[in-house]
């Protein structure tokens, strides 16, 4: 008969194995697919399982359950950031110009991006520019400088 531990060590190099070709398949999406929200799910979607099936192939690997807790806290934290990530990705690369218009199938966001633009005025934003050291010297009261000290 089989030895069950044999087995157990099996099923967690197999995990172990099918979560690193995840991953793997994650890197090579981002470079081989052609624009931002393309590249975007290749980097949140596959990575993500390939970590619960690497995460779970070490609890069958650790065989104790005092692992299980910090196991599951890696995870769920990976599947609360990642989503987030690529969110804020997408949307910041949609407000950019840098996603691909004609690739979308359904563009949610186009109405707010409009209302936004009319609202701007479609102008860009700058700060104001500080004055130079000569404007400031000809705008000071004459004799003194800004701070109100005697100019020399």
């Amino acid at each position: 008969m089989t030895d069950p531990l044999l087995l157990l060590d099996w099923l967690a190099a197999l995990l172990i194995v099918a979560g690193a070709f995840f991953s793997l398949v994650a890197g090579v999406g981002l470079f081989v697919l052609p624009d931002l929200l393309s590249r975007m799910h290749a980097a949140a979607k596959p990575q993500v399982l390939g970590l619960l099936l690497m995460l779970l192939g070490l609890a069958v690997l650790w065989r104790s359950w005092a692992w299980v807790p910090i196991l599951l806290l890696a995870w769920v934290a990976q599947m609360v950031t990642a989503p987030v990530a690529s969110h804020l990705v997408g949307r910041t690369g949609y407000r950019t110009k840098h996603a691909q218009h004609g690739l979308l199938h359904r563009d949610d966001l186009a109405a707010a991006a409009r209302r936004v633009e009319a609202a701007d005025g479609d102008a860009p934003r700058r700060r104001p520019r500080r004055p130079s050291a000569a404007q400031r010297r000809e705008d000071a009261p004459h004799g003194l400088d800004r701070g109100g000290s005697p100019t020399g």
